[in-house]
């Protein structure tokens, strides 16, 4: 079988169901990121995303929809990166951000981690960025 390509060319956003959008957006503020959408759309909704200070991949801080009900917190698969996982998770840890106990070191070829959980309670990770 022969695969091609498609004309996918980029990750942009990972939508992250979000039910109180103005304390999220205060919250991944508070982290350095950068609103640069907050728009109305479909009459009684807002479309919201925010990205870190270096990267163009965002999240979308998206309402939930109406017949989902409530917000299930979520292992989102977002990985962030730091040049200094010890300050990064002490810095995070004094702003009363909920972030794991430690930094996990698990040894190579896994680089130095840990989870934080954002307002809504979905799990973002961070990883320490090594040298190229």
């Amino acid at each position: 079988m022969t695969i091609t390509a498609t004309r996918i060319a980029a990750i942009s956003l990972v939508c992250v169901p979000t039910p109180d959008q103005d304390r999220a957006i205060e919250f991944y503020e508070s982290l350095g990121f950068e609103k640069r959408t907050d728009v109305p759309f479909a009459d009684r909704y807002r479309w919201v995303e925010v990205y870190p200070p270096e990267g163009s991949t965002g999240i979308a801080l998206a309402p939930p929809p109406p017949h989902d009900g409530e917000v299930t917190p979520m292992q989102t698969g977002i990985t962030l990166t730091t040049d200094d996982i010890e300050t990064t998770h002490a810095e995070l840890k004094a702003r009363g951000v909920d972030v794991d106990a430690e930094v996990s070191r698990m040894g190579d070829p896994v680089p130095p981690l840990f989870w934080f959980r954002d307002p809504t309670g979905h799990t973002l990770m961070i990883v320490e960025q090594r040298p190229a």
